[in-house]
């Protein structure tokens, strides 16, 4: 375990879909092993990794409401095995579930939390559906979330970029040297959100910002409405990573953790 200038941390590995996920844990000021502490796992964007600005806020922000957190790479991205062009939403969602089994297996753990950005919005929105009852999944945190990912891919777009939906190409070049494959495509295809949304009644958290041109804030709105059990806030004038205001989203993070009153 390493300790840097502000708390614990501990560099890990979780083998998952016959890769190596990198992942850290940082541990809260005055943290205790003997103790049971909430956790709070936090996933990346569809080009992103755990090292972003606006994801180690997030974590300063659990971490100040005294939960352990989680941050991993999933598949093709940052410093976890695989190839970008490899990745598909089943992927990442195989991804979360090897990170749930290793949370579930430490001892001082006790409730834990999905946040994600933007496609790890998504796929955290999609985790809760699928296992929030074998991991009793605390409560959701979807920032910025890419929710519009399987209608648009059904309407033959993704992130800008258009393609024939009903001839996906073999390959998509998307920006930088970024390219997806048709399996991508296929699989975001298949995802029913709407159901998702409905099979997760826990408390959620979403925190969109009002100038996001990647994913308009109706999507992160719409989600916030359909859940059961929901808090949603918007940070004005800010983008899809938070780049004007990331201290506003983390307080905002950091107050729902606590369970303060919003």
């Amino acid at each position: 375990m390493i300790r840097n200038k502000h708390h614990m941390t501990d560099n890990i590995t979780i083998e998952s879909a016959g890769i190596n996920l990198s992942a850290v844990i940082d541990f809260p000021d005055g943290f205790d092993k003997k103790n049971k502490t909430p956790i709070c796992i936090i996933i990346h964007g569809i080009t992103g990794n755990k090292e972003e600005p606006h994801l180690l806020a997030v974590r300063d922000a659990a971490l100040r409401a005294g939960c352990v957190t989680l941050r991993a790479d999933m598949y093709g991205h940052g410093e976890s095995g695989g190839f970008f062009c490899d990745h598909t939403l089943n992927l990442w969602l195989d991804n979360i579930l090897s990170v749930l089994e290793y949370v579930r297996d430490l001892d001082y753990v006790s409730d834990i939390y999905l946040c994600g950005h933007s496609q790890g919005g998504c796929a955290v929105m999609l985790a809760a559906a699928a296992y929030g009852e074998r991991f009793e999944i605390a409560g959701l945190i979807p920032l910025s979330p890419a929710c519009h990912i399987p209608d648009n891919s059904r309407r033959g777009e993704i992130l800008g970029i258009e393609f024939d939906p009903m001839h996906i190409p073999d390959e998509l070049p998307l920006w930088d040297d970024f390219v997806i494959k048709s399996d991508y495509l296929m699989v975001a295809q298949t995802i029913n959100m709407e159901e998702s949304i409905d099979k997760y009644t826990g408390p959620v958290l979403i925190v969109h910002g009002s100038a996001d041109e990647s994913v308009p804030i109706k999507y992160g709105r719409d989600a916030a409405n359909r859940y059961k059990n929901s808090t949603f806030v918007e940070i004005t004038g800010d983008t899809h990573c938070f780049d004007y205001h990331a201290d506003e989203m983390a307080a905002v993070v950091e107050k729902w953790l606590k369970n303060d009153d919003m």
